[in-house]
């Protein structure tokens, strides 16, 4: 009994601490500029501060300069590109915006002007130093300002010296972006070039730090995941990795941008932090082959951007398309996503079955409780029995209050003469954790639920239950401070934890039982922080448990 409930406190308290620690003590980290020098490299061109594998010069007053832009539109993506440096710094997403009321777009792209620039460049290198390359400051020329829908973008930039360099971008129906890049060699001698691509952020960091997901930089190198933190790589000043049919990129939340050559190409990638530009973190990758392009001959070199929401099907097509190894890890599906992603397609499928997130989330949970139906029938038999003999147990506990070990002798020979394991409750309970973490875990990461609604006052399953008791739920017109906002749906959830626990066995301990008396209030409390969605699943799953737990206690007394 007693190791019973210490296994459960331990498991109730590390999710407590867990999951309040980010909401309670959520540490801000000073951000630094380490001094720590970077690796050199054979391939040099002197004339371009923003090659990956050069050092950072002084910041330029290019911001002082006027812009010269070309627009464009497809389905889903719509911004212009800056001919100079052919910089991608103005993005948004036209099927997604920052509130509900559908008034701003969601903008993936900043322009370097912008409070917190984010912009992408791509760009070559040679091992000639004399050799002419574009770089930030050089501007591309096109044909035309403004491109109609999904209109391939032709753009081009002579180093008056004879190489001519053409690009082609081709944006597809979603959020994939194809760069191809072409080199003309009229220079009179064979020039040797590499191309690279390169992403930029700065003053950025998370508004909501989440202990189970990542936001931030990551890859996957060498066929395996690299989640790293901006403090990392402010740091460790730079990391650096070698692989063949990866990518590199920025993830935050819903959104993400990732940059890869063709699978087949060989590539470094690296996180950098860049000392001469501060509170800026750069990711880029550099062709590791390089290229031979001998007089009147050219070649070509494709890019690939994705720019936009993680919809994991969307992902899915990708990487089966394009071949991008691992893509889907970045929708942070977490240690059990062998049951993260499965569970996310079970959801996916029956929202849209039934037309509302909220009710796919009641009848996913109504489906796992019935798998696991037989699992939890051991457990809460096992919490039942425990609960009808609690009398007796108390008894024996005051007979022998001075005598433990003839207590603990008189309370297994009363398991024993009761067939009562008092252990068989716990093995269950950690099986079924592992299911419902998975299923937390896919409602926090999909983007399905942002913005989705469910009934009466739910209008957004990804945010909190706007009502609050404080206020009377909206009959008062004073509208209380955030950690006073406890809305319907965390009293309910609330009430059902509480509920729950006036079916189990009550601890022995009078210091065990107070503090269990706490946890609903303390939940309650809690979660009215967390999305309205994931409160309804744990309403929902709380009262399914009390349905069971209750049918099977009264099936025991009816038997004993």
């Amino acid at each position: 009994m007693d190791n019973q409930k210490n296994l459960l406190l331990a498991v109730v308290f590390s999710l407590i601490v867990l999951i309040g620690y980010d909401f309670f003590f959520n540490p801000k980290k000073t951000i630094t500029n380490p001094e720590k020098k970077s690796n050199d490299s054979s391939v040099k061109q002197n004339n371009d501060q923003d090659v990956p594998i050069l050092e950072k010069k002084e910041v330029s007053t290019e911001k002082n300069r006027k812009e010269k832009r070309i627009n464009f539109k497809s389905e889903r993506l719509e911004g212009s590109i800056n001919l100079y440096g052919a910089t991608f710094d103005d993005l948004l997403l036209r099927d997604y915006f920052e509130t509900i009321e559908k008034k701003e777009n969601i903008k993936i792209l900043k322009n370097e002007k912008s409070l917190s620039p984010y912009f992408l460049r791509l760009g070559w290198a040679s091992t000639d130093r004399s050799i002419l390359m574009p770089d930030k400051d050089s501007l591309w020329t096109s044909n035309k300002n403004n491109f109609a829908k999904n209109e391939e973008i032709n753009i081009s930039w002579d180093n008056g010296n004879g190489l001519q360099f053409n690009r082609k971008i081709k944006i597809d129906k979603n959020f994939m972006i194809l760069v191809e890049d072409e080199v003309i060699n009229k220079s009179g001698k064979t020039v040797e070039l590499t191309n690279f691509s390169y992403l930029r952020r700065k003053n950025y960091r998370p508004q909501n730090k989440f202990f189970i997901l990542h936001e931030g930089p990551l890859g996957v190198f060498n066929d395996t995941l690299k989640e790293v933190s901006y403090e990392e790589i402010e740091e460790a000043n730079e990391i650096v990795e070698t692989t063949k049919n990866g990518w590199i990129g920025y993830t935050d939340h819903y959104w993400q941008v990732a940059i890869f050559p063709e699978n087949d190409q060989p590539f470094k990638a690296r996180f950098k932090n860049l000392k001469n530009d501060p509170n800026s973190v750069q990711i880029d990758f550099i062709n590791d082959s390089i290229k031979s392009l001998p007089n009147m001959e050219s070649f070509k070199v494709k890019s690939f951007i994705f720019a936009g929401a993680k919809e994991v099907p969307l992902i899915d097509k990708y990487i089966q398309e394009l071949k991008i190894n691992k893509l889907d890890l970045s929708v942070d599906f977490g240690w059990f996503y062998f049951l993260t992603k499965p569970l996310f397609y079970a959801l996916h499928f029956l929202s849209g079955l039934f037309g509302n997130f909220g009710i796919g989330i009641i009848i996913l949970t109504i489906c796992i409780r019935i798998i696991l139906f037989p699992l939890a029938n051991k457990s809460f038999k096992s919490m039942n029995a425990m609960r009808l003999i609690t009398p007796d147990i108390q008894r024996l506990r005051e007979r022998y209050k001075d005598d433990k070990a003839k207590m603990n002798q008189e309370m297994f020979a009363m398991y024993k003469e009761k067939k009562i394991n008092p252990a068989s409750g716990c093995l269950p309970i950690l099986v079924q954790i592992p299911i419902f973490f998975a299923l937390y875990k896919v409602l926090f990461v999909s983007i399905e639920m942002r913005h989705a609604p469910f009934f009466g006052w739910i209008n957004d399953l990804s945010a909190p239950d706007p009502t609050s008791m404080f206020n009377l739920f909206g009959l008062i017109p004073w509208e209380p401070p955030l950690f006073l906002t406890i809305g319907v749906w965390p009293l309910l959830m609330g009430l059902s934890m509480y509920l729950q626990q006036k079916l189990n066995p009550p601890p022995p301990d009078p210091i065990q039982a107070k503090i269990f008396m706490m946890l609903p209030i303390i939940f309650t409390f809690l979660l009215a922080t967390f999305p309205s969605g994931m409160v309804i699943y744990w309403t929902v799953n709380n009262i399914l448990s009390i349905a069971q737990q209750y049918y099977l206690l009264k099936k025991q007394k009816r038997n004993v």
